[in-house]
Order: C-alpha cells, then sequence, then structure tokens
C-alpha cells in the first residue's frame, strides 16, 4: 500500500497557487511541490493528487489523504453523474477543471485500487500539515 498526502494552496482565488504531495512506500518517502502563476485553491488541490499518482510509476495499491471535500467527494460521488450528464454538473452547468478530472480519472486507472480518504484540514494529521506548508512554500515561486 502506497500512502500519499496531498494538498493545494491559493494565494487569492484565483491568484498564485501551489500543491504539494507527499508520497509514502514502506520505508521511503519523496515529496513533489510546484504550482502557477494564475491559478485557483480546487486546481491546485487537483493538481496536488494527479501529481502524486503520476509519482507512482508501478501499479500499485493507494490511499490518498486529502483535506479537499472538492476532491474527495468528486472523485466518490459525483463524477460518475459527470460523466452521465456529459460532463455537466447537478445545475447543468459544464464541470469546473474537467481537463484535470480526466486526466485524474486516467492516472487512478492505471492503480489497483485507490481510495480517496478525506481529513479535517490542519487537525492532527501531521503529514497533512506538512503537505500544506510545502503548498504554501511553493506559492512564494510562483508569485
Amino acid at each position: 500500500m502506497i500512502i500519499i498526502y496531498t494538498d493545494g494552496a491559493c494565494s487569492g482565488n484565483p491568484g498564485p497557487g501551489g500543491w504539494a504531495a507527499i508520497i509514502k512506500d514502506q520505508d521511503k518517502e519523496r515529496i513533489l511541490s510546484g504550482g502557477e502563476t494564475h491559478t485557483t485553491n480546487n486546481r491546485m488541490e487537483l493538481l496536488a493528487v494527479l501529481k502524486g499518482l503520476q509519482g507512482v510509476t508501478t501499479q500499485a495499491e493507494i490511499k490518498i489523504y486529502t483535506d479537499s471535500r472538492y476532491v474527495q467527494l468528486g472523485m466518490t460521488e459525483w463524477l460518475i453523474k459527470w460523466q452521465q450528464n456529459n460532463w455537466k454538473n447537478a445545475n447543468k452547468k459544464p464541470v469546473k477543471n474537467k481537463d484535470l478530472w480526466i486526466q485524474l480519472v486516467s492516472e487512478c486507472e492505471r492503480h489497483t485500487a485507490v481510495d480517496w480518504q478525506w481529513v479535517r484540514a490542519h487537525h492532527r494529521s501531521l503529514d497533512n500539515i506538512r503537505a500544506d506548508t510545502l503548498a504554501r512554500e511553493a506559492i512564494a515561486r510562483y508569485q
């Protein structure tokens, strides 16, 4: 089981943003981070997970910890309905960040299983707090 902790952040929404993923595979750990000059918090949350999954090069069982309900509910509840409705949300409007959702689905299909866990932001999970810190540090590189 590979565990990935992710977080995204934005200074202004939209504004410069950063993302981070901490990948834990047994006794090994890898940290990935990056950002964009003009983006949204939700895009950074999605990119954190996407980049984390892309960082796992072999097929694996993965558990993702995110403090983003947008990402967690999107992948576990909303996605099927969006796809059935030709990428329209419940209000019949185009799904935001469709490009990233499609890439995320593709990355998930490469793996044996992906388990989505929501964690309260900045609350008791040291690795979630670390991911938040790394994402916020990444913003500085894109301001």
